[in-house]
């Protein structure tokens, strides 16, 4: 290659948008990765990656593919409502339900992350013992420390899978306790009625 190509190759790669650079390393990231390694890697502040993530999340939206955020780091997903045909595509078996227990425990456990499984068990008032490993065998929970308490209890917080699941792209987009509360409070006076 001669200089003046490789010149125009690296001038190329500089006038580039932050978020072309941004989507072509999340899109060959193997796993989440977080903003700090992001600013490294593209020599930037991560103030300056967060504005790139937001302008690339943005115009994802238009796409089949949507920006995942959890605990700090971000990568590239499929957009959620593309879950079936994705599903056909693979060959992968229909997701699979979640009992009303476990659907119960794992709601605990993402509005009060990180939490423990004495308090779990409090707010179900059952033991927890089997839906908590049945929720970590579907990588919907996962075991994120120890608590400072007698015994040192393990702290539970959802997954990045969690998020793919239920087609959020960050824990910030879940429904509110009180917003759940007002719906579940209509519902039940449209019953009546």
């Amino acid at each position: 290659m001669s200089e003046n190509q490789e010149s125009a190759d690296q001038n190329i790669e500089t006038e580039l948008p932050l978020s072309m650079k941004l989507e072509a390393i999340l899109f060959v990231a193997a796993e989440p990765v977080p903003n700090t390694q992001l600013a490294a890697a593209l020599d930037v502040a991560p103030s300056v990656i967060e504005r790139g993530l937001n302008e690339l999340d943005a115009s994802l939206l238009t796409r089949g593919l949507r920006l995942q955020r959890h605990a700090g780091r971000v990568q590239l997903t499929t957009a959620p409502q593309l879950a079936e045909l994705i599903e056909r595509f693979l060959g992968l078996e229909a997701t699979s339900h979640l009992s009303r227990a476990a659907l119960e425990t794992l709601a605990i456990v993402a509005y009060q992350q990180p939490v423990t499984r004495p308090q779990i068990d409090s707010v179900r008032g059952v033991n927890s013992d089997s839906m908590i490993k049945s929720l970590l065998n579907k990588g919907l929970i996962l075991e994120t420390g120890r608590a400072d308490g007698p015994g040192r209890p393990i702290l539970y917080s959802t997954s990045p899978e969690f998020l793919q699941h239920f087609g959020l792209n960050s824990i910030l987009e879940m429904p509110t306790l009180a917003k759940l509360e007002d719906d579940e409070t209509e519902s039940g006076e449209l019953l009546k009625s």
